[in-house]
């Protein structure tokens, strides 16, 4: 019987070993790293990172590692360090790729943005967690008096939860009374804001009508795609309101000339 003899495969080629590199104004050579090894360091930080959103990232042209001639990624530290705020633009923020690219465009990538943003934005989101203050707190970030915040709670512009016998605030009722503090500036009082609290609670009732029973669902999944819709229901009402507005100011523009 004649004996066969089995192929043998080829040795799969193995990656390229990642080379020393020095980053700009760094005297420290670095060696820079795998596609695999920034995933893994970036892991401890992001549990839903991995190489494919990694990939994905650059097909977005927010990232331009190099490469090698066998076509390995390399990736450096100010790689690292601009993936990182990417992942945290994306977690803390919620910017979509589109205002992550602009604010990459800006230079500043440190992954330390200044924390107001975020704040600003969770505070006008529907969906979002928000940071509780105490009375001192709101007082001192807001940078109001307790006659003008007393002022406030009279009028029903903010309206804190009790919390262990403490009034305790959120960081929409901080962007509230940073925003009535500036109409203060021009004279408008406390009694004058009840024209936007009133607004706002017709707006609310209305869309409670078309979302009430969806919000309510037994289906987390119906729940959850409420909220969705409510978030960006409130977004069209607040432009709707907005162009309403600009139009009538036009109209009191056009009127003075």
């Amino acid at each position: 019987m004649t004996g066969v003899t089995n192929p043998r495969r080829p040795a799969a080629t193995a990656p390229e070993e990642a080379p020393i590199v020095r980053e700009p104004g760094d005297s420290r050579p670095r060696k820079a790293l795998t596609i695999g090894a920034v995933a893994k360091i970036l892991g401890q930080e992001f549990d839903d990172i991995s190489i494919s959103k990694i990939r994905y990232l650059e097909d977005q042209k927010l990232l331009v590692p190099r490469r090698t001639a066998g076509g390995y990624r390399l990736y450096s530290q100010a790689d690292v360090e601009r993936l990182r705020a990417i992942l945290r633009m994306q977690r803390d923020e919620f910017l979509p790729l589109r205002v992550i690219r602009q604010e990459l465009a800006t230079g500043d990538f440190t992954g330390r943005r200044h924390s107001d943003e975020s704040q600003k934005r969770r505070a006008a989101s529907v969906g979002e967690r928000v940071t509780s203050f105490s009375q001192d707190e709101l007082l001192e970030q807001a940078g109001v008096n307790e006659s003008f915040l007393r002022e406030m709670h009279d009028f029903g512009i903010v309206a804190p939860q009790r919390r262990d016998g403490r009034l305790a605030y959120d960081e929409t009722d901080l962007e509230i009374v940073r925003a009535a503090a500036e109409l203060s500036k021009f004279g408008v009082a406390g009694r004058n804001l009840r024209v936007f609290r009133t607004s706002a609670d017709r707006e609310a009732a209305l869309l409670e009508q078309l979302l009430g029973a969806q919000l309510s669902s037994r289906s987390q999944a119906r729940r959850k795609e409420a909220v969705e819709n409510l978030e960006a229901l409130a977004g069209v009402c607040g432009h709707l309101k907005h162009l309403l507005l600009v139009r009538d100011l036009r109209r009191l523009k056009s009127a003075a000339e």
